[in-house]
């Protein structure tokens, strides 16, 4: 069986870029599309892949500007031809990707981690006051009716849906009007486990991902300061860092082997954006940690009350409540409970799920 992989692009190596690599293992002879590559961004197993890329490649400050092409990815995307010969598409997508061309007598699966979040239902975590400036924030909103459209329109082109979690399926439902099952994506649990449970010995709170606008780390730094707690951030991105109070450090980019040393001795991960399903919330429990959660997402499938604290709205008040009553709370959690619950995440049902999907696709077992 002829595989291709599609993903919308490949300059960092994120969620959605190891939920590719989890695929690319499972179909070890699959070509590789994108719309841009940032070569040296992956480990060595999707380099060698050599993706192939769109037009968009060529483009001069491309790696540094393409954020700022949302409008014109619907026709980079539409523009890309496959090889003839497929079999089966898989789409990983988060943008666009869902809108390539399958070639005629080809299947298309998409893997959806979101609908075009950017114009759907985080538009003003992206584009709203004080998120981009003026000129931006008048694009976005010229753009915003035809990207949903062709959001929508796109969708007609994807065989079978399946949903990175129960969250983002009932997104697929009231946006596109389908039905998608649920393949939770695979959490590196070995990293995690390796050593017994941490039981919080450094004292500081930790958040830690990828700085952008909506994952909210403004609110984890404000609650913070007000509860006069440590928080130490870990992560990069388009949000810059500035005056933050005294109590907080931020490293930045950390290296892999780092990270489960800061899960381990952190109190707890504070998880202060709505996300489709969310990777670090897992990977504090798999270390035995518990989280502090915003209590919308796919945190509700991945935390539970014995395992987190939730807090309810998206507010310095909300989250400094949470932060009051962690103390109390604290007590009766179980750090091996939380890795019990990390365990149902990982690689080998990520695999049995996507295989199962692709079979009920084309009607027959994978080769």
């Amino acid at each position: 069986m002829k595989v291709a992989l599609v993903h919308d692009w490949l300059v960092g190596y994120r969620g959605g870029e190891k939920v590719l690599a989890a695929m690319a293992g499972l179909f070890p002879e699959a070509d590789v599309y994108t719309l841009i590559h940032r070569p040296g961004a992956l480990p060595p197993s999707l380099e060698a892949r050599r993706p192939r890329t769109s037009r968009l490649q060529s483009l001069p400050g491309v790696f540094r500007l393409y954020r700022h092409l949302l409008p014109v990815l619907p026709l980079a995307i539409r523009s890309m031809r496959l090889e003839r010969g497929y079999d089966l598409v898989i789409s990983s997508s988060h943008c666009v990707a869902k809108g390539i061309r399958a070639p005629e007598g080809a299947r298309h699966l998409s893997y959806v981690h979101a609908p075009m979040r950017y114009m759907w239902h985080q538009f003003d975590d992206y584009f709203g006051p004080g998120r981009a400036s003026p000129v931006v924030r008048l694009g976005a909103r010229a753009a915003r009716p035809f990207l949903r459209r062709w959001d929508v329109a796109s969708a007609r082109g994807v065989d079978r849906f399946v949903a990175n979690s129960r969250h983002i399926a009932g997104r697929i439902r009231e946006l596109y009007g389908r039905e998608a099952a649920v393949v939770y994506p695979p959490v590196e649990l070995e990293r995690f486990t390796r050593e017994p449970p941490g039981g919080g010995r450094g004292g500081y709170f930790l958040w830690l991902g990828a700085l952008v606008p909506y994952k909210r780390v403004d609110l984890a730094i404000a609650a913070a300061a007000r509860a006069r707690v440590p928080l130490w951030i870990a992560g990069s991105g388009q949000v810059e860092l500035r005056d933050v109070p005294p109590n907080v450090r931020v490293f930045g980019a950390v290296k892999d082997e780092e990270v489960p040393a800061l899960y381990r001795n952190a109190r707890a991960l504070l998880f202060t954006g709505e996300e489709d399903f969310g990777l670090t919330p897992l990977e504090a429990q798999a270390c035995g940690r518990p989280v502090i959660a915003l209590a919308r997402g796919g945190a509700l499938e991945t935390v539970t009350p014995r395992t987190g604290l939730f807090f309810q709205e998206p507010t310095e008040d909300s989250l400094l409540g949470a932060l009051s009553g962690f103390d109390a709370w604290e007590r009766t959690f179980a750090p091996e409970e939380a890795r019990r619950n990390a365990l149902r995440f990982g690689l080998e049902p990520f695999r049995e799920g996507l295989l199962r999907e692709v079979t009920a696709l084309l009607g027959r077992g994978p080769a």
